[in-house]
């Protein structure tokens, strides 16, 4: 059901937020305030991203219910 574009889309989005979550960490740890803003921005960035990809779901997910109830209309 899932086309493989977006699939892939997903996984970057959530690896965007691991290794930010990643580095913001390990800039806290290493008192590195730049490691830790990249982080975090990169953490933000993925989390923005997988919010974009479920509401690209819910979309085409309305698209086929719409879709499905012209098709029970027509006969």
């Amino acid at each position: 059901k899932e086309p493989l574009v977006g699939l892939s889309d997903k996984i970057k989005s959530k690896s965007d937020e691991l290794v930010g979550a990643a580095k913001e960490k390990i800039g806290d740890v290493t008192d590195n305030a730049d490691l830790q803003g990249e982080g975090a921005d990169q953490k933000a960035s993925g989390k923005v991203d997988q919010k974009v990809d479920d509401a690209k779901d819910k979309a085409t997910d309305l698209k086929h219910d719409v879709q499905a109830a012209t098709d029970k209309l027509k006969d």
